[in-house]
């Protein structure tokens, strides 16, 4: 395993241990909260991921996955500052989203408001019992920026996502398993051996394959369903036709493990 930090602060550390890199953000002291330079950091990282890496493990140091935005840093800013800020959030958490690297993230502690949306970018979710969702701009005087509208909102649904924003609700793991915040519900310090688990799972399929689902499964969501459709079979005929499906048949023919590009 190799270890490797994007600042001298090491803000972001990233330990490499074959395909797989743990993505570990470092602000202790802050839970976690997002400021510039561990985006940047981040936006560095998806940017241009070791070439051998085929999925990535993100997380957080100190008991939490991420606070949400660092409001030292906010506040700081005027309206046109805030909006250009804003929208280097999407840029980041769309590159997250749709950099064709599976992401799994394994949650503790806080993941709220920006931590949300940042968790919400990612592919697969772990939540131990001390996570805690939130979106609790409405109680600081400010509206979500990061995302959460459509990355939140899509899982939640517009209805729930306004009570929650409303109220400042929190959610446990368990809530958040049944409202599809988290995929898996599991026990105190369990949450990065299983996120490591699912990883060596996901690192073996096709690269081809999680390439597809990652880049088509959501832009199909937003597309009329006639053209969801056509975009599905197009998915299909290049992945269908690839080297690696026919390994996958011999293997399955041969009754063996697929060994994949």
């Amino acid at each position: 395993m190799t270890k490797t930090h994007f600042d001298s602060a090491d803000i972001l550390t990233v330990e490499i241990d074959g395909p797989v890199a743990t993505l570990t953000m470092n602000r202790p002291e802050k839970r976690n909260a997002m400021c510039d330079a561990l985006l940047d950091a981040l936006d560095a990282f998806f940017s241009k991921p070791p070439q051998d890496i085929r999925v990535i493990i993100l997380t957080g140091a100190g008991g939490h996955y991420c606070s949400g935005l660092d409001l030292a840093e906010h506040v700081a800013r005027d309206a046109e500052g805030t909006m250009y800020h804003s929208r280097n959030w999407h840029r980041v958490m769309e590159r997250i989203q749709f950099s064709g690297l599976p992401v799994v993230s394994a949650m503790f502690g806080a993941v709220i408001g920006g931590g949300l949306e940042l968790a919400s970018a990612t592919h697969v979710r772990i939540a131990e019992p001390s996570t805690i969702f939130q979106l609790p701009e409405g109680m600081r005087g400010i509206f979500v920026g990061g995302g959460a509208t459509v990355g939140v909102g899509r899982i939640l649904g517009p209805d729930r996502m306004r009570e929650m924003m409303l109220t400042g609700r929190k959610y446990n793991a368990e809530e958040g398993l049944m409202l599809g915040l988290t995929h898996y519900s599991v026990g105190d310090g369990e949450a990065l051996p299983m996120a490591r688990e699912l990883a060596a799972r996901i690192a073996k399929n096709a690269q081809l394959s999680n390439y597809m689902m990652i880049q088509a499964i959501s832009r199909i969501a937003d597309m009329p369903r006639a053209d969801g459709l056509f975009a599905e079979s197009l998915c299909a005929a290049v992945s269908q036709t690839s080297a690696d499906a026919e390994e996958g048949l011999n293997a399955f023919l041969q009754k063996r493990a697929p060994v994949f590009r």
